[in-house]
């Protein structure tokens, strides 16, 4: 890794944690820059997942007096979130390099689109009583949400907010609450898979992890001034570039 790479990685880590701060979509920037350090596209969809736990961490606690009124009934979904994030990050694990660098274009397509149409998909505004795990068709949609977050992970906090919405009880923040609860859950059965397989980058993923949280301190500043809609478009540019980059390069 030259110094040329430190510096990129750590910047991109930086405006990913602010992305994720404003509006979401970190992942498209961490996923991007280790592509183009030279990263195989396997290694840097596990690395990503490394570098996205703490901000994933930090957002859960920042909801802590919600979850404590929830987190015993969660439980099942969080089990149902380990098996899915299981499932895909084992698949992942399956793929060579070269089958999935064939599905990332569709895979960033289908996350941009999603991302894009993220203000769409929140939850309205419900009456304030507690989540609750809700029906088996919840469950299984969880399943399957997890199973992408452990597979690919770009744009599952905006799946995960909008499936909740539709099968799970609670207002707006404790959707999201539960749903950053269980993006540690899924973030960390895919990054042990990820490191037990060996495919994490580690001197990168320790580059871009300082460059991640000092990113998200930032982004509340940046909240503050910057159009939410701006660094929505922003992520969504970089989202179709790097689609396009992997459509031409095959």
């Amino acid at each position: 890794m030259s110094f040329f790479d430190a510096v990129l990685l750590f910047f991109a880590g930086f405006a990913s944690g602010a992305a994720n701060a404003v509006a979401g979509g970190g992942t498209f920037l961490t996923f991007g820059a280790m592509t183009l350090v030279g990263l195989p596209p396997i290694v840097a969809n596990a690395t990503s997942s490394v570098t996205q736990l703490p901000g994933y961490i930090t957002s859960t606690l920042a909801y802590w007096t919600d979850i404590r009124h929830f987190w015993r009934g969660a439980l099942l979904l969080c089990l149902i979130s380990a098996l899915g994030a299981l499932a895909g990050s084992l698949i992942l694990l399956a793929l060579s390099n070269p089958s999935f660098r064939a599905l990332v274009p569709w895979l960033l397509i289908a996350a941009t689109a999603l991302f894009a149409a993220g203000p769409w998909l929140k939850p309205a505004a419900g009456p304030e009583h507690q989540a609750s795990v809700g029906s088996l068709a919840g469950s299984l949609v969880q399943f399957a949400t997890a199973v992408y977050g452990g597979f690919f992970g770009a744009g599952m906090g905006v799946m995960m907010l909008a499936t909740l919405g539709l099968t799970q009880a609670g207002d707006y923040h404790r959707l999201n609450a539960l749903k950053n609860m269980l993006s540690i859950v899924i973030a960390v059965v895919a990054i042990l898979v990820f490191v037990s397989g060996g495919v994490v980058a580690w001197p990168q993923a320790i580059v871009m992890i300082p460059g991640v949280a000092l990113g998200g301190y930032a982004g509340v500043w940046i909240a503050k001034r910057v159009p939410q809609g701006v660094v929505r478009g922003f992520v969504v540019a970089v989202g179709l570039l790097l689609a396009f980059y992997y459509f031409t390069k095959g």
